[in-house]
């Protein structure tokens, strides 16, 4: 877990513990661990619609733990790529940017 990811998730147990219970007991849980599709499936699919949502505040969480998931730098941006022709240009270079920072970091 990333240290953005801990810093969001002791606020949300801080100000909003229910939500906070529902994203440990449930998503990460349950729906994570729920067999039918691999960690690594998972991981791409969430990559994909964060990015299709432009929501960058969580993706470079989500872009480690695809890392750790066993997805490339190659592969991300194979995806970001098909990305920009359906959630737009400026979203997929703005994802690009965040893959550019993860793998930087990992890399250090």
């Amino acid at each position: 877990m990333t240290p953005q990811e801990e810093n969001l998730l002791a606020l949300l147990a801080n100000i909003a513990p229910h939500f906070h219970q529902l994203t440990q007991e449930v998503l990460f849980g349950q729906v994570w661990t729920e067999q039918s599709l691999s960690p690594r499936d998972r991981s791409l699919i969430t990559v994909a619609t964060l990015i299709a949502l432009n929501r960058m505040e969580q993706l470079p969480g989500h872009l480690e733990r695809a890392f750790d998931n066993g997805l490339s730098v190659e592969e991300l941006s194979a995806v970001m790529t098909h990305l920009a022709f359906y959630s737009g240009w400026p979203t997929t270079a703005s994802a690009l940017e965040r893959l550019d920072d993860v793998n930087k970091r990992r890399n250090c």
